[in-house]
């Protein structure tokens, strides 16, 4: 009985691999979400000052289920952290135009 419960326990785990490119992990200072009926789709992006043109940097595409399933564990990981650390500040700033960055002269 006791090797049953054992197995049963070995089989919900799951083994995921992180390859050491995917560990180093890519900034992002700006998440574009859209969505439809039966998908949402987050494109991160790394904008920096002075550069006139930015690109996607990594794109996940989620079930609506499992959009929600992120807000709600990105919500507990902020309280969580804010617990720990104090309370992130939130400093509202104007929406990055799309043409953000110095524009040519002719």
């Amino acid at each position: 009985m006791a090797d049953d419960k054992k197995q049963n326990q070995n089989q919900k785990k799951i083994n995921i691999e992180l390859t050491e490119d995917m560990a180093q992990g890519t900034y992002s200072n700006l998440a574009i979400i859209n969505h439809s009926v039966s998908e949402f789709v987050v494109d991160f992006v790394n904008i920096m000052p002075g550069t006139p043109k930015s690109k996607v940097k990594s794109r996940i595409i989620l079930t609506p289920q499992h959009a929600k399933r992120l807000a709600k564990a990105l919500a507990d990981n902020v309280k969580r952290f804010e617990n720990a650390h104090g309370v992130i500040k939130d400093y509202e700033k104007q929406p990055v135009p799309l043409n953000f960055g110095p524009t040519g002269q002719a």
